[in-house]
């Protein structure tokens, strides 16, 4: 999973399809991610000493990751992302639509740089 905190997504699936927003946490081990302003929920709170009034708190819950799409920085739709090598023997993560860098996700490694 290359989703990482402060992306920016569009939902493809569920109640909120269609939705963009920005990552707010990833879980990886549960393969879940939470968006803002996706899946929101009310959890209802009994009045306490901390909070005398009680209510209802509305809070976002985690979503799929297989659930939403990467943002193409270059034609600002949903893609679908890859990893190649790049010249210098560095991997990238790039949009599979328009073939722009998304990020940077290791350092030049000889072995993988192109031949002269």
């Amino acid at each position: 999973m290359y989703l990482r905190k402060d992306d920016v997504v569009e939902v493809i699936a569920g109640d909120d399809k269609g939705t963009r927003g920005k990552i707010l946490r990833v879980l990886r081990s549960r393969g879940k991610i939470v968006v803002e302003g996706v899946n929101r929920v009310y959890r209802h709170l009994k009045p306490s000493r901390k909070n005398p009034q009680g209510g209802r708190l509305s809070k976002e819950m985690p979503i799929d990751a297989s659930n939403v799409a990467f943002i193409d920085p270059v034609q600002n739709k949903a893609t679908r992302v890859g990893v190649r090598y790049t010249d210098d023997g560095s991997k990238e993560l790039y949009a599979k639509k328009s073939k722009a860098r998304i990020r940077i996700l290791s350092k030049p490694d000889p072995k993988y740089a192109k031949k002269k």
